[in-house]
C-alpha cells in the first residue's frame, strides 16, 4: 500500500512559478511510475506530466511542454512538479499518482487507469 501527500499549491500571479511535491510513504516508491494530473472546475481530470521508476521515460501533455518539468527522488519518495510561466488555464487541482507502469510509451503514462494510488489534491491558482 503507498499513500501519496501532496503540497505545494497555492494562488501565484500569472507568469509566475510554483513547486509541487508529493510525498510517498512506503518502501515502493521507487518501483512505481508517477504521475501528475490536473482537473478545473467543470471539467475532466487531464494528464499533466509523468516519470518512470528510474526517470528514464518523461512525458508532458503538450500545453505544459517547456513550461513544466517533472522529477523524482527516489531516495526522498519524492516525486515534484516544477512549474514555470504560470497562466491562468493552469488553474486547477493537482493530483499526484503511482502506478506499475514499466514500458516505453506515452500511452501507458497518460491513462488514469494505469495508476493505482492517487493522493488528495492540491489547488493551484493563476490570477491574471
Amino acid at each position: 500500500q503507498v499513500q501519496l501527500v501532496e503540497s505545494g499549491g497555492g494562488l501565484v500571479q500569472a507568469g509566475g512559478s510554483l513547486r509541487l511535491s508529493c510525498e510517498a510513504s512506503g518502501r515502493t516508491f521507487s518501483t512505481y511510475a508517477m504521475g501528475w494530473f490536473r482537473q478545473a472546475p467543470g471539467k475532466e481530470r487531464e494528464f499533466v506530466a509523468a516519470i518512470s521508476w528510474n526517470s528514464g521515460y518523461i512525458y508532458y501533455r503538450d500545453s505544459v511542454k517547456g513550461r513544466f518539468t517533472i522529477s523524482r527522488d527516489n531516495a526522498k519518495n519524492t516525486v515534484y512538479l516544477q512549474m514555470n510561466s504560470l497562466k491562468p488555464e493552469d488553474t486547477a487541482v493537482y493530483y499526484c499518482a503511482g502506478g506499475s507502469i514499466y514500458y516505453s510509451g506515452s500511452y501507458y503514462y497518460r491513462g488514469e487507469s494505469s495508476y493505482n494510488y492517487w493522493g488528495q489534491g492540491t489547488q493551484v491558482t493563476v490570477s491574471s
